[in-house]
């Protein structure tokens, strides 16, 4: 039903009741309506026993699981309901039900990863490192063109190494770990022990705690660890760490329980940042864009994941870079936008051909604000050619002017671009982009 009333089939209830009836569903219930409970709803409504329902009694049936499912999808924010001066209720679909519809997930799983994201942010937001020139600079032209130096303020490797990036790709996939999609996650008899072992050898445990700097470790709250262990969200948890960081398994058996979780990563990967995405205008908002490319890092790596890796940077360049403006229609507030040109030469990227032929490489932009810590907007490319040599795209990332420049630091004109490569960790990088073109010669 949720799908449907993500693509407009259904948009009020008649519509849901008119497309129940022509579903194998109807003609089971009118076959069967005591399998289905239409025949204790209509004797609970009418006071009788009768078990020959009328065409008007399957109609109120239907009404009735119609009003019921709604009420579900309304419950996790997958659809809104309006009553209309008739009888009947006009629907429509939210950003989390188009994420439940667009990515095949659970009704339930959307609301999940929102209030996943959100507290993600919040930390995020208080403990993410300031943005700072030096750290490791990078000599502008080895990066870009002689054109785009004028609005290069400074580059500086991006590595995540900070405390914070570790805890927020653990958290991310903590999050994706409890969400419906890993309910049926087989735990089989005496594996309640094995995952408690495993939990011991891993670097984030198996709540996050090992990684929790800021705050008090928490005190037992009575749960016994073994029914903690006996969870398939804590199990997939415990089998995510054991993939990114190459630990061996206990048997045999938890290696198709790993390759089915893992499977699934890149799918919930995309949701989360579906669902983040309609949630963006709050602080913690850039870093978080920025640790989605990271964990897709994590799972594209052939060795253990290593938060400080750093790599060489040849084979990438930066082309044509400018930054412009718009005034807005009947407004006061500007448009921007920075326009580039992103080139890739595999020639130098001799290390990544295997992901080349597996169906190219994907870059990821997000672009910040220099306080504050606010998405501007994100983007990516992907270079499934890549392996033919040079090969280049051009990207246009628009943006809020107004707020870039509330938030541009001293001089209300800086904001952040992060170049961030899903197919290896160790070749990112940061650039402070000014608004104002250099009086520099």
């Amino acid at each position: 039903i949720n799908a449907e009333v993500s693509i407009g089939t259904i948009n009020s209830f008649s519509d849901a009741i008119g497309y129940l009836r022509w579903t194998f569903y109807a003609r089971r219930v009118k076959l069967n309506p005591s399998y289905y409970g239409a025949t204790d709803f209509i004797a609970g409504e009418n006071d009788s026993m009768n078990k020959i329902l009328s065409d008007e009694d399957i109609e109120s049936f239907f009404l009735h699981v119609v009003e019921e499912t709604m009420d579900k999808l309304k419950e996790h924010n997958c659809v809104t309901v309006n009553k209309t001066e008739g009888t009947d209720c006009i629907v429509e679909a939210t950003p989390l039900g188009r994420a439940a519809s667009n990515f095949y997930l659970n009704h339930q799983t959307p609301k999940q990863m929102r209030q996943g994201t959100r507290s993600l942010k919040s930390i995020l937001a208080q403990h993410a490192p300031e943005v700072k020139s030096g750290g490791r600079s990078i000599e502008k032209n080895s990066i870009f063109d002689e054109k785009c130096v004028q609005r290069v303020n400074s580059i500086t490797r991006f590595s995540p190494e900070h405390e914070i990036y570790t805890f927020a790709v653990a958290k991310i996939l903590y999050e994706l770990s409890f969400t419906h999609e890993f309910n049926e996650l087989p735990v089989r008899h005496n594996e309640e022990d094995l995952n408690l072992e495993l939990s011991k050898s891993l670097p984030w445990g198996h709540d996050l705690s090992k990684v929790t700097w800021w705050t008090k470790k928490k005190t037992s709250s009575g749960k016994n660890m073994l029914d903690i262990m006996l969870d398939p969200h804590t199990k997939c948890f415990l089998l995510l760490q054991a993939f990114c960081f190459k630990t061996n398994l206990p048997i045999s058996d938890y290696i198709n329980d790993m390759r089915s979780v893992v499977e699934q990563i890149p799918r919930l990967l995309a949701a989360m940042q579906y669902v983040a995405l309609e949630d963006k205008a709050s602080a913690g908002s850039f870093d978080l864009f920025s640790c989605f490319p990271i964990v897709r890092q994590l799972f594209s790596a052939a060795s253990a994941w290593s938060a400080g890796s750093v790599d060489s940077l040849n084979g990438m360049k930066v082309l044509n870079l400018t930054v412009d403006k718009e005034l807005k229609k009947a407004s006061n507030f500007h448009n921007g936008f920075i326009d580039l040109e992103y080139q890739l030469d595999s020639s130098e990227i001799k290390t990544f051909n295997s992901k080349i032929e597996k169906g190219g490489l994907s870059v990821s932009f997000v672009l910040g604000t220099m306080t504050g810590g606010y998405l501007l907007n994100q983007s990516s490319l992907t270079f499934p050619d890549a392996k033919k040599g040079k090969v280049s795209k051009k990207l246009r990332i628009d943006f809020d002017w107004n707020s870039a420049e509330v938030n541009g630091g001293p001089d209300n004109a800086l904001v952040l671009l992060r170049v961030l490569h899903d197919f290896a960790s160790g070749k990112d990088f940061e650039v402070v982009i000014s608004l104002k073109p250099s009086t520099q010669k």
